[in-house]
């Protein structure tokens, strides 16, 4: 096959956010320089999120300054609210990635925010944004779509009611998150298939954690049901603060392993991303967990 797969690379932002280790922004932008060398496009660089609550996010806005031009390139920031849109606004993101969830309790715990708040917050940020003097394109990512770490269970046709929803305001990309790793291929493919008939005009993004080594096949899955656009983090390293016992996503060098195996075009150094998420490991203080920066790459060269 010759199907390009655009893999949006998280790790600055969804890789660090759960890690013990702090590093500084001139770390994180390291970080991020050297995955755009490895064939990174498009990058989750920053959360605008308040540090008492994510201290390894802290220096949003000092990051994204440091960070070298790069035209070819889309450095994303992720918001949970109106002020955190400000702040990606007036730190010049080229993307904002706006996150919610499809269930109360964990939008509660998350940000604070209820179902209802969470759907005002939304239009707001997508009204204030079509309002900026160069508006950055804009993206929704909703969290827990096959499991919530507090309400257990999610019902699909609850997903696809707010899918539906943020299609009609025009966002033009929707990310269905497996924030903890439940999901499975089966159930990934149904719900591509129930959010694309709900959202035809928005470009679907599948968002997974390897929580219980299901994330590769549900990718796979989602791919087969036609989907184009996935996320990843280099060496797998992340989770979410407030889901307990999430890891990381699945490792955007071992997703391209499998793709590129397959036969599918992603754009990325695999050899690059393998040395950046060992440096990463290096930086936090632990081996990354990914399966490549473990074993390499077959054959062997």
């Amino acid at each position: 096959m010759s199907r390009p797969v655009q893999i949006v690379e998280v790790g600055p932002r969804d890789g660090l956010q759960n890690e013990t280790a702090i590093l500084e922004p001139t770390e994180r932008v390291e970080f991020i320089v050297r995955l755009e060398a490895a064939g990174a496009r498009r990058i989750e660089a920053v959360s605008f999120v308040h540090p008492k609550y994510v201290p390894q996010m802290a220096g949003a806005e000092e990051v994204m300054a440091a960070l070298p031009p790069a035209p070819d390139r889309s450095r994303i920031g992720l918001v949970l609210n109106a002020r955190g849109h400000e702040r990606a606004l007036a730190a010049g993101v080229d993307e904002v990635n706006v996150s919610i969830s499809a269930t109360e309790s964990f939008g509660l715990k998350n940000q604070g925010l209820d179902l209802a708040a969470q759907a005002e917050m939304v239009e707001g940020v997508v009204a204030r944004n079509a309002e900026a003097e160069s508006p950055p394109r804009l993206s929704v990512t909703l969290s827990c779509c096959w499991g919530c770490p507090f309400e257990g269970e999610v019902d699909p046709e609850a997903v696809v009611a707010i899918v539906r929803r943020v299609a009609a305001l025009g966002v033009a990309e929707i990310a269905l998150a497996d924030t903890i790793g439940a999901g499975d291929p089966w159930r990934v493919r149904s719900l591509v298939e129930q959010a694309r008939a709900a959202a035809p005009d928005a470009v679907l993004r599948l968002h997974f954690h390897d929580t219980r080594a299901t994330g590769l096949a549900n990718a796979a899955a989602g791919i087969e049901a036609g989907v184009d656009v996935l996320d990843a983090s280099c060496g797998g390293i992340g989770g979410c603060p407030f889901a307990p016992g999430a890891t990381g996503n699945i490792a955007t060098e071992d997703l391209v392993y499998m793709l590129e195996r397959g036969g599918f075009q992603t754009g990325y150094d695999l050899d690059a991303l393998i040395e950046t998420a060992r440096w990463i490991g290096d930086r936090l203080g632990r081996p990354a967990p990914s399966s490549l920066s473990r074993a390499g790459v077959f054959p062997r060269p």
